[in-house]
């Protein structure tokens, strides 16, 4: 299964809505593919995400009535047709059971209509469901992919100090070239690169040290204009994002929000 084929899949997997074989098929391939695995954390993190934070609506009383109603004229009109259709076979015995099934679709759908959208998350409009601009989930991803970093111990897929080394190891993994400086001088030594997941997309995940702090650049073609840098701190770490060349940069790290201006400063030199 090739990685054009398994995006499409991941949702509808998480779901437990494929089939036997396109499960296995999938599972297989996340085990040993290192763009689409965090696409299924990421997805996995954004569910986590709505179960929490996502408020429950529940169906205004006449609505649930109706439907209960309509249910049971349904009901009641299906021995009828029956008799007619089947020469006097009864109802299937799942045919109320569906329409239960189709009744808890219809209370959902009716009872939480300030829900999601738009998606996937590549489709998010300036704001979303939760108050949230794009830059806002976009953060927290990144947030999450420089948590992870360290927490699984991948920090780098490509291990070294040599920005000839680093860049090249790109070529053919993703659809353009990230740029990759040398900032040894500066006090930020290149440590690596890697692949990641972030805005929808595979990106490419360059890491520098701060003395015995890391900084993660993330970094994927932009369509806008070129746009300076911009703060925020989220979770107690600090990020800096711009756009610059085609390309949007996204820096996060726990060190301090003067060491990271720095950093960028550097970066954009």
């Amino acid at each position: 299964m090739r990685c054009e084929e398994a995006r499409p899949l991941i949702d509808g997997y998480l779901d437990g809505e494929l089939d036997f074989e396109h499960n296995l098929e999938l599972e297989s391939h996340l085990e040993g593919c290192a763009v689409c695995a965090p696409a299924r954390r990421s997805a996995l993190e954004l569910r986590s995400a709505i179960q929490q934070q996502v408020p429950y609506f529940r169906a205004p009383r006449a609505l649930e009535n109706r439907v209960r109603a309509m249910l049971r004229e349904q009901a009641a009109a299906e021995p009828r047709a029956n008799f007619f259709s089947r020469s006097w076979s009864w109802p299937r015995p799942m045919s109320w059971s569906w329409l239960a099934a189709a009744a808890m679709i219809l209370l959902v759908l009716f009872g939480s209509t300030q829900l999601v959208t738009n998606w996937p998350v590549t489709n998010w409009p300036a704001t979303n469901w939760l108050g949230a601009s794009h830059d806002d989930l976009i953060a927290q991803e990144v947030v999450s992919g420089h948590i992870r970093s360290l927490m699984a111990s991948h920090l780098s897929d490509v291990i070294s100090t040599d920005q000839h080394t680093v860049k090249p190891w790109f070529d053919g993994k993703l659809d353009f070239a990230p740029p990759v400086v040398d900032l040894a001088s500066a006090g930020f030594p290149l440590v690596g690169g890697r692949l990641d997941y972030a805005d929808g997309r595979p990106v490419a995940a360059l890491v520098y040290q701060r003395r015995l702090h890391y900084i993660n650049v993330f970094v994927w073609p932009s369509t806008g204009r070129n746009a300076p840098a911009a703060s925020q701190t989220r979770s107690g770490y600090n990020i800096l994002h711009w756009t610059r060349g085609g390309m949007t940069f996204w820096a996060v790290s726990d060190v301090t929000r003067e060491d990271l201006q720095t950093f960028v400063a550097q970066f954009q030199k």
